[in-house]
C-alpha cells in the first residue's frame, strides 16, 4: 500500500488562536468599515490576508538570524544574501530593499518615466501603482483564457505573444522594459510557463527590449514547470529557476513570499546601467547599498531562505496544501480559479453572489461574509483593487473579482483547510439571500484597496 503524503517538516512551536462570536465580528467589520485590513489580528481566527511575511522560519534561518552581521556598510550578511541570489540567478548586481514594493519603488524610480508603457502579464497592485503613480501605462497582456475562471489551462497566468508584439510594434519608444510576473497573482496565481517565458524574450530581443521578473514567487513556478510542462520532469528546481532568468534582464522581488522571511526584498540585475541607475535611489529611499532597509540579520534568514526553498520537497509540501484545499472546495461546487495555484485559492465572486452587482463588489461582499461566518480574513482582488481609470476616474469593472485566500507557508493545517471549505460552503449555501453589496464612502488616489473605507449599500 502506497504511504499517504505528508508535510515534509514537523513541527516545534505553536501560537494560539482565539474563535469569536458572530456578535462579536459583526462589531469589529463595522468598527473596520467593512475593509479586513483594518481589523485588528487579534479579531481573526484563520488568517488568509496574505502570504506575504506570514509564513513560519525554519531552523536555520532562526539560527542564520543569530549571526546576522549589522555593520552599516559591507555586512558579510550581505554577502552571503548576494552570493545565494547570483548563484540562483545569475544576476551580479543586487540592492537589498525591505519589500518588494521598496525594489519596485527604487527600480522604477530609474527606469519609468511620465507617458511610459509597461506592458506585463496583470500587473499586481503595487506594480500597477508604482507605474500609473508615475503618470504611466500598465498595459496587461495576459491571455484570454485566463479571464475564464473554469477553464483549465496549465499555464494562465501566460503573455500573449501577439498582444506584446502589438504593443511594442505600436508604441516601442514608449516602452522601458517587458515585465513578466511569476507567478501571476492577480490572474489566480497562475505560472507562467518556460515556452512562454522564451517566447517573452525573443519578441524583446527583436524589438530591443530588457524583461524584468516580478519574482516574488519565481519558486512556486520553478514547481509548475517541472510538474507541468513537458521536458522539466527530470530537472531540480534550482536548474529551471536558473533557466528562468537566463531569459530575463532583472528581477524585483518581495522575499516575504518565496524565501519565507516576515520581511525583505531586492532588485537583482545582470547590467551595470540599470544598477548604477538604481543605487542613488536605494541610498535614498532604502539605506545604504549593502543593507538597503534591511537588517543583517534579515539578510542572513532570506538568503537561507532562498537556498531551502528553491528545493522540490519544501514546495510540493506547501502547494499540496493549496490542492487539498481546491478538492474540499470542488466537493462543494464552489467556483475558483482553475487549475488552483501555488499559494493561494481565488474564489469567483460574481458566480457565487450572483444577485450583488458589480457596483456594489461581489468580491468584497464575500470577504465580509466569510469573515463574519467563521472570522476568516481572506482578501478581494478585483474590482476595488482595479483602481479607477487615472484618466475617466471611472471604477474599472473589466477584469475578474476575486476573493484571494493565501496560505501562509507551514503555518495552518489541513484541519484549518476543512474550517475554511466548510465555512465557505455555508456562505455559499446562503448565497441567494445576499442581494446587496457596498459602496465606498472614502478612498485613496491610488492603491485603495488597503485604506478604502465601504458601508453597506441601500
Amino acid at each position: 500500500m502506497e504511504l499517504p503524503f505528508a508535510e515534509s517538516w514537523k513541527i516545534k512551536m505553536v501560537e494560539p488562536i482565539r474563535k469569536s462570536t458572530r456578535e462579536e465580528r459583526e462589531q469589529w467589520i463595522k468598527e473596520a468599515h467593512y475593509n479586513v485590513f483594518q481589523l485588528r489580528a487579534e479579531h481573526v481566527y484563520i488568517d488568509l490576508l496574505t502570504d506575504s511575511g506570514t509564513g513560519s522560519m525554519s531552523d536555520r534561518q532562526w539560527a542564520g538570524m543569530m549571526l546576522g552581521d549589522e555593520s552599516y556598510a559591507g555586512a558579510s550578511s550581505f554577502f552571503n544574501l548576494k552570493n545565494m541570489i547570483s548563484r540562483l540567478t545569475g544576476f551580479d548586481y543586487v540592492i537589498p530593499t525591505h519589500q518588494g514594493r521598496a525594489a519596485e519603488n527604487v527600480l522604477f524610480s530609474y527606469l519609468v518615466k511620465e507617458g511610459d508603457i509597461v506592458p506585463g502579464n496583470s500587473h499586481f497592485d503595487t506594480t500597477k501603482g508604482h507605474i500609473e503613480g508615475r503618470k504611466a501605462i500598465a498595459w496587461d497582456v495576459t491571455i484570454d483564457e485566463a479571464k475564464d475562471t473554469q477553464l483549465e489551462v496549465p499555464f494562465k497566468g501566460n503573455l500573449d505573444p501577439k498582444k506584446l508584439e502589438k504593443v511594442l510594434a505600436e508604441h516601442a519608444d514608449k516602452i522601458p522594459f517587458i515585465i513578466v510576473t511569476v507567478t501571476n497573482n492577480t490572474a489566480g496565481g497562475q505560472p507562467v510557463s518556460m515556452k512562454n517565458i522564451k517566447e517573452v524574450r525573443a519578441i524583446a530581443d527583436k524589438y530591443g527590449k530588457r524583461v524584468l521578473f516580478d519574482s516574488a514567487r519565481f519558486a512556486e513556478n520553478a514547481y509548475f514547470i517541472k510538474t507541468r510542462e513537458e521536458g522539466y520532469q527530470d530537472k531540480t528546481i534550482k536548474e529551471i529557476v536558473k533557466e528562468m532568468f537566463d531569459n530575463a534582464d532583472g528581477m524585483t522581488m518581495s522575499a516575504k513570499k518565496d524565501a519565507i522571511v516576515n520581511m525583505g526584498g531586492f532588485i537583482a540585475t545582470r547590467h551595470q546601467d540599470w544598477f548604477e541607475g538604481a543605487k542613488g535611489f536605494c541610498v535614498q529611499f532604502e539605506g545604504y547599498l549593502t543593507y538597503g532597509g534591511m537588517n543583517g540579520r534579515d539578510m542572513n534568514a532570506l538568503a537561507i531562505g532562498l537556498d531551502e526553498n528553491t528545493e522540490f520537497d519544501n514546495l510540493e509540501t506547501r502547494i499540496k496544501q493549496v490542492e487539498y484545499l481546491a478538492k474540499r472546495l470542488d466537493e462543494f461546487g464552489i467556483p475558483y480559479q482553475r487549475p488552483a495555484g501555488g499559494h493561494a485559492l481565488f474564489i469567483d465572486a460574481p458566480k457565487v453572489l450572483t444577485h450583488v452587482p458589480k457596483e456594489e463588489f461581489p468580491a468584497q461582499t464575500l470577504t465580509v461574509e466569510l469573515y463574519l461566518e467563521a472570522g476568516i480574513r481572506g482578501c478581494e482582488i478585483g474590482y476595488i483593487l482595479a483602481d479607477r481609470d487615472p484618466v475617466t476616474r471611472e471604477n474599472r469593472f473589466g477584469g475578474l473579482d476575486l476573493l484571494r485566500l493565501a496560505i501562509p507557508r507551514r503555518v495552518y493545517t489541513n484541519n484549518h483547510m476543512d474550517v475554511i471549505a466548510v465555512a465557505l460552503k455555508n456562505v455559499y449555501d446562503r448565497r441567494e439571500q445576499i442581494t446587496r453589496g457596498f459602496q465606498i464612502t472614502w478612498e485613496a488616489p491610488l492603491m485603495r484597496h488597503f485604506t478604502v473605507q465601504l458601508e453597506r449599500a441601500k
